[in-house]
């Protein structure tokens, strides 16, 4: 297994229809540099869109990890636990 794709097979999702994951303000993110929500997450979830200028958040491969809670330096993303029964399960371990 090589990269996050590989990875993420070996995790299985029952995904909610709303995300968990919510940017607060994309005019937060349109000031920043960085763009590091676009780098330590280890699941790809967020993406930044140049075009659009916006940050896209793909709920449906959260690890549920946390470190967007702590990772971003605006604090701009909200985090919480998916509602009962949605998620993530390992496979394996």
């Amino acid at each position: 297994m090589n990269g996050v794709a590989d990875r993420l097979y070996t995790i299985r999702f029952k995904v909610d229809e709303t995300s968990h994951l919510v940017i607060d303000d994309q005019q937060t993110c349109l000031a920043c540099k960085t763009k590091e929500c676009t780098h330590f997450c280890p699941a790809d979830v967020y993406d930044w869109h140049e075009v659009e200028k916006m940050t896209s958040v793909a709920f449906e491969n959260c690890i549920e990890c946390g470190t967007c809670r702590i990772g971003c330096p605006e604090h701009n993303i909200s985090w919480v636990y998916p509602k009962g029964g949605h998620g993530i399960t390992y496979k394996f371990g």
